[in-house]
């Protein structure tokens, strides 16, 4: 499970329905991963696949019948849901990493920092007036929340994890977050340090 095996590119910038990216995943680096890693970033890779395919789903098949869409656990559906959730918030938890509001910690989650609302600039003026505390916990809240989820359904997609591997799959979460963050966010690294993400040469 150690042995580190070449991954190019990955690619997980797939449209859903608005034209938005699931999850705003655009991981660009090269690098050699492990075994395990490349295991929980198919699992993901698929989850995004299902959540296109559901949301695609025709109520009214060709003949202009109305169609039932196909049966899937509860648990399915709950995934399904988180990612969509994720997919909606996007753009309000970039704008929160932007503000220096929220990080990405090293447990695959988003860090609550304290709402600063002085030197904001210009073009977030607006957006940081119209969140209240109450909305900002709220969002963050349900944003983990869906992480969770997401976690728990990739280790159930493999039937050789358990959720004792949980410590590793939020490592690799934690890890794909840290690599998808922008420049100026705050990521935590594995010793439990916060550093600004910077511009890679």
């Amino acid at each position: 499970m150690k042995n580190l095996i070449p991954f190019l590119i990955i690619g997980l910038t797939m449209a859903f329905i608005s034209g938005c990216t699931l999850a705003d995943v655009k991981v660009e680096m090269l690098s050699e991963r492990t075994a395990l890693e490349n295991q929980v970033l198919g699992s993901y890779n698929a989850l995004d696949s299902q959540m296109l395919l559901a949301a695609s789903v025709r109520g009214v098949d060709t003949s202009g019948n109305i169609s039932r869409p196909p049966e899937h656990s509860r648990e399915y559906k709950d995934t399904i849901s988180a990612m969509q959730i994720i997919d909606f918030h996007t753009d309000d938890l970039d704008s929160f990493k932007r503000l220096g509001w929220a990080g990405e910690n090293n447990q695959g989650l988003v860090e609550p920092f304290s709402i600063d609302r002085q030197n904001v600039p210009d073009d977030f003026k607006s957006f940081a007036d119209r969140y209240s505390a109450e909305e900002f916990e709220f969002v963050i809240s349900k944003i983990n929340e869906s992480r969770e989820k997401i976690m728990m359904r990739v280790i159930y997609m493999n039937e050789d994890l358990s959720e004792t591997d949980l410590p590793e799959v939020r490592e690799i979460f934690a890890k794909l977050n840290a690599e998808n963050a922008n420049s100026g966010d705050k990521i935590q690294s594995l010793d439990g340090n916060w550093q600004i993400k910077k511009d890679v040469p």
